[in-house]
């Protein structure tokens, strides 16, 4: 009887986890989605440091979402209403 009650609050904790999430959260998520459906990002290093010399790295990433062309603004709308099943309380805060 003790288990079936331990197991039932385990279970509701659970559902309750995967509730909507909060719209100020989403917004942000969401936020670095439609940045990244603008175009690729990326970023260079360069040093030098005394043990190995010179030294460079460099990363280049690229969306799915700027692959197909999709408009920024739309993958943010469409990715808070995912995660919360409301539209957004806000623009997203895109770069130019």
């Amino acid at each position: 009887m003790m288990r079936a009650i331990a197991f039932g609050g385990v279970a509701l904790a659970m559902l309750a986890a995967c509730g909507p999430m909060n719209p100020e959260r989403a917004a942000e998520r969401c936020e670095e989605r439609a940045r990244a459906a603008q175009g690729p990002t990326g970023s260079v290093t360069i040093g030098v440091n005394s043990k190995t010399g010179g030294f460079s790295r460099a990363s280049v990433g690229v969306s799915s979402d700027f692959l197909r062309g999709r408009d920024p603004d739309a993958v943010y709308d469409e990715c808070v209403f995912s995660l919360t099943g409301e539209m957004p309380i806000r623009r997203p805060v895109l770069r130019n």
